[in-house]
């Protein structure tokens, strides 16, 4: 960053100072992942100059010749990872490709079947307060009260009694895998489509670790950046039939210019994706998570569903008097970043909540495997007893800075 700090030294600081955020700090935002040096370069480069609407060989523009083949490299690796019918790698993020998908197959009022976000569901789909619950008639299902796992009967239930154009499927905050074939079968009984949001899960169904949505799912979505461990970003895939109206929603329907650096950087993390080293990887995440929940156990902490089949999983804190809210702020000053979460049966503002979401994308790039998932279990333990005790937060700080400096990633 030489010509940017001598041009512009406070965005380099505040760059640096992220990085050293990064260095220094354990990150187990489940969402949130470290990526290549590889896939920054392509991020950086010159092809975020060119505006290239439309799609390859059919641009708007001249000059598109370059973008066009980074365009069609992202799209080969895509469908080779996932073995889709057809992809679009265009989507800004995944709340875009959602929103495409809705907007190619449904009218405003039509009926829709979506996860509550209250018990982890995203707010794409249909929370009232995303244009999906201000556009659609929307039904939600949620998990149940005992196993705080999906039950695929009371989704039957639901789905005979509200008869949705469109099931969605995928979460943002739940720990287990989904049978996507169940869904399927739902969806037929009631005539439905069916769209899976596999935002989180995407890496482990790449690596063959998780449920594949595509051979069930008329539409699958996705975001590029969590465990597919690739540029902030959104993908969208269906069966060929819906290919043509999928491509003209997304442009000229919802977006313009795709950002060709971002897709260009989507193709450098689609190959790393393709090598034997990711599955390594994707096993390596879930056994972080299971030793990383089963540390917390340990320390007296309830995991929500009872432990974890992901990359995440939650924590209640009901029994131990404090909120979300606190417990993000405390940890944050120990050198651990997560996010409050509301937990199945909330009685909080999602602004305070009941519980934290964690999860070991970022941890496990940088190398880290179950022994030091156990100790991160016990600082959070120690941090969690007294959040209002800054001496031991600052003393457990002083000890992750050790423990990062063992398993550094971008080299300052």
């Amino acid at each position: 960053m030489h010509n940017l700090a001598q041009f512009d030294s406070d965005i380099a600081k505040a760059i640096q100072s992220e990085i050293n955020r990064l260095e220094e700090n354990l990150e187990l935002i489940p969402s949130e992942n470290l990526v290549s040096q590889n896939v920054l370069e392509a991020l950086g480069s010159v092809m975020t100059v060119k505006y290239a609407e439309g799609y390859p060989g059919k641009r708007y523009y001249g000059g598109c010749e370059f973008v066009d083949q980074a365009e069609e490299l992202a799209r080969e690796r895509l469908k080779q990872i996932f073995k889709a019918e057809h992809v679009n790698v265009q989507p800004h993020c995944g709340s875009g490709a959602n929103m495409a998908v809705y907007f190619s197959v449904l009218k405003p009022g039509d009926a829709i079947l979506g996860m509550d976000l209250k018990h982890g569901g995203h707010l794409t789909h249909g929370s009232p307060v995303n244009f999906t619950g201000q556009l659609y008639n929307v039904a939600f299902y949620g998990v149940d009260p005992e196993t705080e796992k999906i039950n695929y009967d009371a989704v039957k239930i639901l789905a005979h009694q509200h008869k949705p154009k469109l099931i969605v499927t995928g979460a943002s905050a739940y720990a287990r895998d989904i049978d996507f074939k169940k869904f399927r079968e739902i969806a037929d009984e009631v005539g439905a489509l069916l769209m899976a949001d596999i935002a989180h899960p995407a890496g482990l169904v790449a690596a063959g670790l998780h449920s594949d949505p595509v051979p069930h799912c008329h539409f699958v979505t996705s975001t590029t950046h969590k465990t597919l461990r690739g540029p902030r970003g959104g993908l969208a895939m269906c069966k060929a039939e819906f290919a043509k109206a999928l491509d003209k929603t997304i442009f000229p329907g919802i977006q313009g210019g795709p950002l060709m650096h971002v897709i260009a950087a989507k193709a450098v993390a689609f190959k790393e994706a393709l090598q034997p080293e990711f599955k390594i990887y994707a096993k390596q995440i879930i056994a972080n998570c299971k030793a990383l929940a089963k540390s917390l156990q340990d320390n007296g902490f309830r995991i929500v569903t009872g432990g974890t089949d992901t990359h995440l999983f939650l924590v209640d804190l009901t029994e131990k008097n404090i909120t979300g809210k606190e417990a993000e702020e405390a940890l944050g000053r120990a050198g651990m970043t997560v996010n409050k979460n509301t937990i199945p049966r909330e009685t909080r503002s999602p602004f305070i909540t009941s519980g934290i979401r964690m999860g070991t994308p970022c941890v496990t790039t940088r190398g880290m495997q179950e022994k030091e998932m156990q100790q991160i279990g016990n600082w959070i333990g120690d941090v969690l007893k007294d959040v209002n005790d800054t001496s031991k937060q600052m003393a457990i700080r002083e000890e992750i800075k050790k423990l990062c400096k063992l398993f550094p990633f971008y080299i300052n």
